[in-house]
């Protein structure tokens, strides 16, 4: 993360600007160091107790701010959150087992006796000790030894440890030994509760702290977490706060984490226009996510939906159009053959891969649900529609630098209608 840049403007406009973006890099990052990022946590820590309110007092988060770190402590996601696994680079996602490996790595370093630098094999075979106690099942396999290099890598990544003689990789590949060393003061405050009396993984997860709270915080956590909340799964009682008090959500999602709430028939999104906040791009680069930006197009076209179109049997009543997945297979196939040139030739030559991970990244956004008859598309996956690349004229450019804040927003109330957030391909 490049070092925070702040807007020309008053004092008090600069402060607010810089409490901002200093809590959208505590959301996006929610462990600093001062070695890894100096500036962003000299900011927050500049900015420590308004943070600290805020995130109490609007998401029932928890900052903890110390002199080498910062902690921000979300409660869990709620149930109905699409599910997002920690993914370090083009690594598989964090399976189960690879949480509780990464469990019990922090516990191991937290073992009384253990020293500011640790040997990579020692905290390994420690690890394999203590998941043997603990009755995790951990084979000396190819698979199940990426996993623990994933669940210790993540540590590095957060600044826990660094490797300081060797590294983690070349112990992976090569088994050559490599040095870490602790960063004892964040150590505790990785987990969200402490190891103190954990005896197993059910105790670890029995007493994890409650996502639930009054409606407003539960609200305020799915706008500024999810990529869209759904109006069918909310509760009653924040589905009332979202209608009663829409504009107060409006002005504290703005103020306080520079989002723009946008509420229709089916649902609301708080959405980023800097595009800095997600951790999945999408639209963006790549065969995956060029390929369900025009799924999404061509399945919206085929079938010409209605606003307010609903899906309804045994299986669901919620807001979308269903494709059968002979259709969805179709389509995709027609795309692969068309862009065959510039999509990767891995995806090219496996269409069920393909169709697997173009479905994924749109479940994990919230705007498709996969059922045995079909794919859902959410109404809201209307608001990206591919627009093939184009030089804009003079005239377009004048246009587009005096057109008014808000032009291009659609008149209608529901989410399917032609996209006001164009994307190009």
């Amino acid at each position: 993360m490049s070092a925070i840049t702040m807007p020309a403007g008053s004092t008090a406009q600069h402060e607010a600007a810089e409490r901002r973006l200093a809590a959208r890099t505590l959301l996006a990052c929610p462990v600093l160091t001062s070695h890894r990022q100096p500036d962003e946590l000299a900011v927050v820590r500049r900015h420590s107790a308004a943070l600290r309110s805020t995130f109490a007092k609007l998401l029932s988060y928890h900052l903890i701010v110390e002199t080498s770190f910062a902690r921000l402590v979300k409660t869990p996601p709620s149930p109905d959150s699409p599910l997002r696994p920690v993914q370090r680079g083009d690594s598989p996602p964090f399976t189960p087992q690879t949480y509780a490996l990464f469990s019990l790595a922090c516990a191991a370093l937290l073992t009384p006796g253990t020293g500011e630098w640790l040997l990579i094999s020692s905290l390994v075979e420690q690890v394999r000790a203590d998941a043997a106690s603990a009755g995790v099942e951990l084979r000396d396999t190819p698979s199940e030894n990426r996993r623990l290099v994933q669940a210790v890598g993540l540590l590095i990544d957060w600044g826990v440890l660094t490797e300081t003689d060797g590294s983690l990789s070349a112990w992976s590949e090569r088994r050559e030994e490599g040095v870490l060393q602790i960063h004892r003061p964040l150590l505790p405050h990785v987990l969200p509760r402490p190891l103190r009396n954990v005896a197993s993984l059910t105790d670890l997860a029995a007493h994890l702290p409650s996502g639930a709270s009054e409606p407003r915080r539960s609200l305020r956590r799915r706008l500024v977490e999810n990529p869209l909340v759904k109006r069918e799964e909310l509760p009653e009682d924040e589905r009332d706060v979202l209608s009663r008090e829409r504009s107060e959500l409006t002005r504290l999602l703005e103020e306080h984490f520079g989002l723009t709430l946008e509420v229709r028939a089916e649902g609301a999104l708080a959405y980023d226009t800097e595009g800095t906040l997600s951790d999945v791009a999408y639209p963006g680069p790549g065969t995956v996510r060029q390929a369900a930006l025009l799924l999404t197009d061509a399945l919206t076209d085929l079938a010409r939906p209605t606003a307010g179109h609903h899906v309804t049997g045994s299986t669901a009543d919620v807001p979308g159009l269903l494709t059968p997945w002979d259709t969805v297979r179709s389509e995709l196939d027609g795309l692969a053959s068309r862009y065959a040139r510039a999509w990767a030739g891995a995806y090219i030559a496996d269409p069920a891969r393909l169709q697997k991970e173009v479905v994924a990244l749109l479940e994990s956004m919230s705007l498709a649900r996969s059922l045995p008859e079909g794919l859902v598309l959410h109404p809201a996956a209307a608001r990206y529609r591919p627009q093939p690349h184009a030089q804009p004229t003079r005239a377009a450019r004048r246009l587009a630098n005096t057109a008014p804040d808000g032009a291009d927003a659609p008149p209608s109330d529901t989410l399917f209608t032609e996209s006001f957030l164009r994307k190009t391909l």
